[in-house]
């Protein structure tokens, strides 16, 4: 049984991402670090405007006494 995942040659979504990132390590450093913020960006500026509707954050059940 082997507990490492990359050991068998799977290292995941993340593994893939990296390995396919071009550049040395720094540059694949930045170019994550723009990935994750752009990403970031998109879920406040579009996703989480779109979905709060959809949310039940406005049903609360105290009454006003």
């Amino acid at each position: 049984m082997r507990l490492v995942p990359w050991r068998d040659g799977r290292d995941g979504m993340y593994g893939w991402i990296w390995r396919h990132l071009p550049g040395n390590v720094w540059v694949k450093a930045l170019i994550s670090l723009a990935l994750a913020l752009a990403v970031v960006y998109i879920l406040f500026q579009y996703v989480f405007p779109w979905a709060e509707p959809l949310l039940p954050f406005n049903d609360v059940t105290v009454d006003n006494q």
